[in-house]
């Protein structure tokens, strides 16, 4: 595979900034997702020098976005306990997926708003759960299917 060049991080933050942000307030609320976007921005600028090349920056940033969000709901739950993250309906693109992936599982339900919500290939949802391709197609799968079994 051909090495793809890095853009300056100015670049790539202003370009995937809104993104960031939208799935941050779905996944936290938009009190929690504040915190969150400065967080996943600080460890994406720290990590930025060591990447070697540019092929899946966007899914790199969901990744970053995703652990995120889950190391903030695990500080707020008590011990033991690792909460579902929440939805809140941020934007009217996405408020069709609101209230259907609202109730799935945290891995489905991020497989299906990164594949449905924002359009990403399995490779790069793959990238941002932290999975193989074909588990990122297996949650989404999973997650369409429940949602099917809901909707009379």
């Amino acid at each position: 595979m051909e090495a793809v060049a890095i853009p300056p991080f100015e670049s790539f933050y202003a370009e995937t900034r809104g993104e960031i942000w939208r799935y941050l307030v779905r996944l936290l609320g938009r009190e929690s997702a504040e915190d969150a976007f400065q967080e996943t921005f600080l460890r994406a600028l720290r990590g930025y020098p060591k990447l070697t090349h540019a092929r899946h920056l966007r899914a790199w940033a969901f990744t970053i976005a995703t652990r995120v969000a889950v190391d903030e709901r695990r500080r707020r739950a008590p011990a033991g306990i690792v909460p579902e993250l929440a939805v809140e309906d941020a934007l009217p693109a996405y408020a069709e997926l609101d209230h259907l992936a609202g109730e799935l599982p945290a891995t489905e339900r991020a497989a299906v708003v990164l594949r449905y919500g924002y359009d990403l290939p399995y490779a790069d949802i793959a990238a941002a759960l932290g999975s193989s391709e074909a588990a990122a197609r297996q949650a989404t799968s999973s997650g369409v299917r429940r949602l099917r079994r809901r909707i009379p």
